[in-house]
């Protein structure tokens, strides 16, 4: 039967993760490469996401670097094409590429993210990412789950999908008004239903579907920011960067074999107001 601590051993198993150097995916491939998984560290930016593949090669894991843009079929299906080659199994998913106007210059600044004026091209583009682009990275990696019989897809939520922003939060003493945008709500709710859907979808199988909700990752936040959004989160603080990681590990390992179509909601007590 083994000990608690065999139950996230990732051993012979291959996980990808999407947005694989992002802010949240480095720390997700190494969690993942620490439990003795072969990662897979996909991202738009294939030179950085074969460049820290090497990172991890050099610590003494299993990784491979490669290029993925989420929202186009052909590269999400080379992407698990070459895993697959690569390691010969597909285990675990972790859909964490996604678009946020903190980090995505193409959406910061439109008229201050207001709603009455938010350009139609902002929230398509969004919407292609977020949600299209997860849809169609699931759809690419469930297939050698399926033959496997068993595989763990984890999607990445945020508190927004499940309550709307505190707007509160943005404003800054003598500057316009700024506000999280619509999409970011709009879309990681979307995430959600996704989950439901898919968990039931795969139904008397051993693929599991959760989502991994995070609250608020600090990340060289200005002052004023920070002390707001801490002011409204019940542990008083921002999230450390590294205090998702066990979460996903769990998610991602048979630790949490008997769950599915849940929402792990990370987030300082953010949601429970």
């Amino acid at each position: 039967m083994g000990t608690i601590m065999d139950k996230f051993d990732l051993s012979g198993r291959t996980a990808v993760v999407t947005g694989g150097v992002g802010l949240l995916g480095k720390g997700f491939c190494r969690t993942l490469a620490e439990a003795g998984a072969n990662v897979v560290v996909a991202d738009l930016n294939e030179e950085k996401a074969a460049a820290y593949a090497e990172e991890l090669k050099e610590s003494g894991y299993s990784a491979l670097g490669v290029g993925l843009d989420v929202t186009q079929p052909e590269s999400n299906d080379k992407m698990v094409a070459r895993s697959v080659e690569k390691f010969g199994r597909l285990d675990v998913v972790v859909c964490s590429a996604a678009m946020d106007p903190k980090f995505d210059a193409s959406q910061a600044g439109q008229h201050n993210n207001s709603f009455e004026d938010y350009p139609l091209a902002a929230w398509q583009s969004a919407l292609d990412v977020n949600l299209t682009g997860m849809f169609l990275s699931v759809q690419a990696s469930v297939k050698p789950m399926v033959k496997q019989g068993k595989g763990s897809i984890i999607l990445i939520c945020s508190t927004y999908g499940l309550v709307g922003p505190d707007q509160r939060i943005y404003e800054k003493p003598g500057q316009p008004k700024q506000y999280k945008p619509i999409f970011y709500t709009v879309t990681k709710a979307g995430v959600l239903g996704m989950c439901k859907y898919l968990s039931t979808y795969y139904a008397g199988t051993d693929i599991r579907v959760n989502c991994l909700t995070p609250g608020g990752v600090y990340n060289s936040h200005d002052e004023t920011f920070t002390r707001n959004y801490s002011y409204r989160a019940v542990m008083g603080r921002m999230a450390n960067l590294d205090e998702m990681n066990g979460g996903l590990l769990f998610l991602a390992s048979d630790a949490s074999s008997y769950m599915t179509g849940s929402n792990l909601v990370i987030d300082g007590g953010w949601t429970a107001w």
